[in-house]
């Protein structure tokens, strides 16, 4: 003879299709692997303690019951590394790629707002937070590193390394933002291009022998273009807020000249960009902010070419509901809360386990 629903014996079953009142809920019978029923019969339904899962007895074997969670949004920016800086009268970096989903704000390159990922509970997340590139002496610097997030239930994205700043004589690197172009000889050069919904393109040198080289294009506005008098400024960078402040990031870098040229370096974008070379520096470029994708300052001249500053490397920041948050990471990112939201902001490449 069976228990009764409420632990008393005496009836042979519960009446069929009956109603349980009340809004909470009822507990079903749990224990370990080894106090399952000894003879149980088809349909019989306990939590397994040693397991931490549901599990129903299907007539032959006990066969876990699917528990898996509910949907919910992650919002996310993804940054990618800025490009080095070129010097002998080089091109400064560009900024790392920038792609964004949260709330209605920019991407990249006039880009438009993303669609937050839906994930479901369990499944792991890798996020990739791509490097700066090296600053160069006398030649081409080197791109910014791919950020990214990936996962088995989403399509990889992938934010694309800033491009390099030229050395003398050469034309910008093309990435996330684009590297600006070099300038020597009397002879004009181009910035490289940014990627569609990224960033934006480096700026062109002048064609005359005054050496006005190009600014390393910004996620937010194209890197400027030398002049007979000017040395290209970094296009400026994309604000957001979702830390929970506005931050800047993505800036470009600015171009520079040198004791025999123009003697004015032009400035990094806003959101990281390094500074050209300046007598201050020795004509040794800034490298771009760490953690904001911002483009290396390029390199100017004194008694010889001076090296031009390293990209700075790219973030990844996601944004939950906190109620979802399930605190299971690896890689150290840093957790904050914004009213009912909890963000992880990832400075090194990681995890995290829905």
């Amino acid at each position: 003879m069976t228990a009764n629903i409420d632990g008393t014996t005496g009836i042979d079953k519960v009446q069929d299709n009956a109603t349980v009142s009340g809004t909470g809920g009822f507990t079903v019978p749990s224990g370990t692997t080894a106090q399952r029923p000894g003879s149980p019969t088809a349909g019989v339904l306990r939590y397994n303690t040693t397991e931490s899962s549901y599990e129903t007895y299907n007539g032959s074997a006990w066969v876990k019951v699917d528990t898996q969670g509910y949907p919910y949004n992650i919002n996310y920016l993804i940054i990618a590394g800025g490009g080095g800086a070129g010097s002998a009268i080089g091109g400064g970096g560009g900024a790392g790629g920038y792609r964004n989903s949260y709330n209605s704000e920019p991407s990249g390159g006039g880009g438009s707002a993303e669609s937050a990922i839906t994930v479901l509970p369990y499944n792991v997340y890798t996020v990739t937070v791509g490097g700066g590139g090296a600053g160069a002496n006398s030649t081409n610097a080197s791109p910014g590193n791919n950020s990214s997030l990936a996962g088995a239930d989403i399509s990889t994205l992938t934010s694309i390394g800033g491009g390099y700043g030229a050395g003398s004589s050469n034309n910008g690197g093309s990435g996330g933002s684009g590297g600006g172009a070099g300038a020597v000889g009397g002879s004009g050069h181009t910035g490289g291009s940014g990627t569609a919904n990224q960033g934006y393109a480096g700026g062109n040198s002048t064609g005359t022998a005054n050496y006005g080289t190009g600014g390393g294009g910004g996620a937010g506005a194209v890197g400027q273009t030398g002049t007979t008098t000017v040395t290209g400024s970094g296009g400026n960078g994309v604000a957001s807020t979702i830390t929970g402040s506005s931050v800047t990031r993505g800036g470009g870098g600015g171009s520079t000249g040198g004791t025999i040229f123009i003697t004015t370096p032009g400035s990094g974008g806003t959101g990281g960009g390094g500074d050209g070379g300046s007598p201050g520096t020795s004509w040794v470029g800034v490298a771009g902010t760490a953690n904001t994708g911002g483009g290396g300052g390029a390199g100017g001249y004194s008694s010889s070419w001076q090296i031009g500053g390293a990209g700075g490397s790219g973030v990844v920041i996601l944004r939950m509901p906190t109620a979802n948050y399930s605190g299971t990471t690896t890689g150290s990112p840093t957790v904050t809360t914004d009213g009912s939201d909890t963000i992880l902001t990832f400075t090194s490449s990681g995890t995290y386990t829905t």
